[in-house]
């Protein structure tokens, strides 16, 4: 539900008040990895588009498009952006970092893909909404802190909206998640 204000305050920001029919086509990508691509469940029920029909409750004109590569990093991430980029589009979501995490790559590169991940997504003025993760617990603390932190950092050093966990009510909870308590269910995707 967090998340779903987030969004809809973002897409209103596209809308005047003119009737919908006049309205331009709002085109949201969300770059990520198989939190976003759909990961174990049917294309139906991942995250892009049930965003994309919650808003479509809203107004006709919105499409989600969904750039989500199962076992991306923030390298891969960053990497095909420019691709991902072909078409003109409004906003960009980004959920990137979970794998990053799971590697143990260092908060220092996720860090520095991140950035450039933005700054190229700003000199398009696309408008932009990062997710954060949260580390799991056992990779020390020195890492946990700094991994949870860089998302808040980069959003304030680049005047972006934040969420600050994707995965907020659900992770690691088994009523909301498939049986490996990493990939959110049908019902995970609803909360988120």
């Amino acid at each position: 539900v967090k998340l779903m204000r987030v969004v809809f305050i973002i897409v209103c920001f596209f809308y005047t008040e003119t009737i919908a029919e006049t309205r331009p086509l709002t085109k949201i990508i969300v770059l990520g990895d198989s939190l976003v691509s759909g990961f174990g469940l049917d294309q139906k029920n991942s995250f892009p588009r049930q965003l994309e029909f919650t808003l479509g409750e809203l107004s006709e004109n919105i499409k989600v498009i969904n750039a989500g590569v199962s076992g991306d990093t923030t390298t891969g991430g960053l990497s095909r952006i420019e691709w991902v980029l072909e078409e003109k589009v409004d906003i960009v979501i980004i959920v990137l970092g979970s794998n990053d995490m799971l590697r143990g790559i260092p908060p220092e590169i996720v860090r520095d893909n991140l950035n450039s991940i933005i700054k190229i997504l700003k000199t398009k003025n696309i408008k932009i909404l990062l997710c954060g993760m949260k580390a799991s617990r056992n990779l020390g603390e020195n890492y946990t802190n700094l991994f949870d932190k860089l998302y808040l950092d980069l959003a304030e050093k680049h005047n972006i909206d934040l969420y600050p966990f994707f995965l907020e009510q659900v992770a690691l909870n088994p009523k909301y998640n498939q049986d490996d308590l990493m990939h959110p269910n049908k019902e995970g995707i609803k909360i988120i």
